[in-house]
């Protein structure tokens, strides 16, 4: 802590004045150590004690820890693990270094934890380790593998205020990572209920009608190969287009933004061979498609991607969006694995994508579905939208509450 600078945080609620005291780690509490159990003693494992490797700490929140592994009271009293009491500021000091969460129960850690007692508010100071992560990062020792000890960090000092403004922060913030969680817990169920729905349109248990309430002509099977034709313009002239990628969450996306601010002429590649790719076209990766790395350009135009992916688009019979939906759901990947070929590494490539049958409907059955399922993803993305301003808005709380 620097001597000149006011111990006060640039946010805080308007009830609280004065400086916060800078206290040293060591003066916070007691620490413990976590251990790992011998995983092939059937007698240390499957009991009904938590234990928490650093994967099972959810970034984000330091609420939400995952629990699938448990271990016995036996493994207690024979292994060099211990029993970690609820309320404590369980701390990754290995492998994940920077995410921190409060046990609500008593349960154990693995040995890349370093876990703190704390005589101050557990939720307050969670927080206040998770706003100031980077610190605990600069304070960790080691090459291969970075980590930091109870020794490394005793020196170091946290500024705190009195026990009530820290109650008050912490019941401030929690309140935050609640609505984080009720919108988290909508867009999966928004999500189920697409999956849901659209397995039943597909299996036609749910029928639509024209604009007249009637029936719709009955459906047919055709191959994607009757339906589709492939595309890909080479970049020939080394046009300097727009660079994209194409990811299994958003579909096109500018390469600079998938890889770290670099795209391929940053990287010395030869645009030519890429592909030139005009709005209305698909575009799928062969060797990624089984995990969705598939995308549509929409009204995207004259943007180039790499030479390795397929593009396609479709003729009159086959409505985009339609294809869309359809290339989402478990009976297009179950095809994928039927068509796929090759050794370590499977690939889809045209030839067999265009042998795989799809359900069709009349183009106009094939709209009006496509339309009900947009609107299902309008409100996922409105409540995704809603997720991310909360975090961005806790972001900045988390910088500002903080001295």
């Amino acid at each position: 802590m620097q001597k000149d600078k006011l111990l006060v945080p640039r946010l805080r609620f308007p009830m609280f004045d004065g400086e916060w005291r800078a206290k040293k780690l060591d003066s916070l509490g007691k620490y413990i150590g976590g251990g790992t159990p011998d995983s092939s003693n059937e007698n240390l494992w499957n009991g009904n004690i938590p234990w928490i490797s650093s994967s099972d700490i959810i970034d984000e929140s330091i609420h939400q820890i995952i629990k699938t592994r448990f271990i016995t009271k036996y493994a207690i009293e024979n292994s060099a693990t211990k029993i970690i009491p609820k309320g404590s500021v369980l701390m990754v000091s290995r492998v994940g270094i920077g995410k921190f969460a409060v046990s609500d129960e008593d349960l154990c850690t693995s040995q890349d934890f370093t876990n703190l007692i704390t005589n101050e508010n557990e939720f307050f100071t969670a927080y206040y380790f998770k706003a100031r992560s980077y610190r605990f990062v600069r304070l960790s020792q080691g090459t291969s593998i970075k980590g930091f000890t109870t020794k490394d960090i005793k020196s170091a000092k946290f500024a705190y205020p009195t026990i009530p403004e820290q109650q008050k922060i912490a019941h401030f913030l929690t309140a935050i990572d609640n609505r984080i969680q009720i919108l988290e817990k909508k867009k999966t169920l928004l999500k189920q209920y697409k999956k849901g729905t659209m397995q039943k349109i597909f299996k036609q248990e749910i029928m639509f009608k024209d604009d007249d309430g009637n029936a719709f002509p009955k459906w047919e099977k055709k191959k994607l190969g009757h339906l589709t034709y492939k595309v890909g313009k080479k970049n020939k002239e080394n046009i300097q287009y727009p660079i994209y990628s194409i990811n299994n969450q958003e579909g096109f996306r500018p390469q600079s933004e998938q890889f770290e601010g670099l795209d391929s002429n940053d990287r010395g590649y030869d645009i030519g061979m890429y592909k030139i790719v005009y709005e209305k076209t698909f575009a799928y990766n062969p060797a990624r498609i089984n995990v969705g790395s598939i995308g549509y350009s929409y009204d995207l135009n004259e943007v180039i991607i790499s030479s390795l992916y397929v593009c396609f688009k479709t003729n009159t019979k086959l409505e985009d969006l339609y294809l869309l939906a359809y290339l989402d759901t478990d009976r297009f990947n179950k095809d994928i694995l039927r068509y796929q070929e090759g050794g370590v590494r499977q690939y889809l490539f045209y030839e067999n994508f265009s042998q795989i049958k799809i359900p069709l409907p009349s183009n106009q059955e094939q709209i009006k579905i496509a339309k009900f399922l947009a609107a299902i993803d309008k409100n996922i993305a409105l409540v995704n939208k809603k997720i991310e301003q909360t975090k961005s808005f806790k972001k900045g709380l988390l910088q500002q509450m903080f001295v």
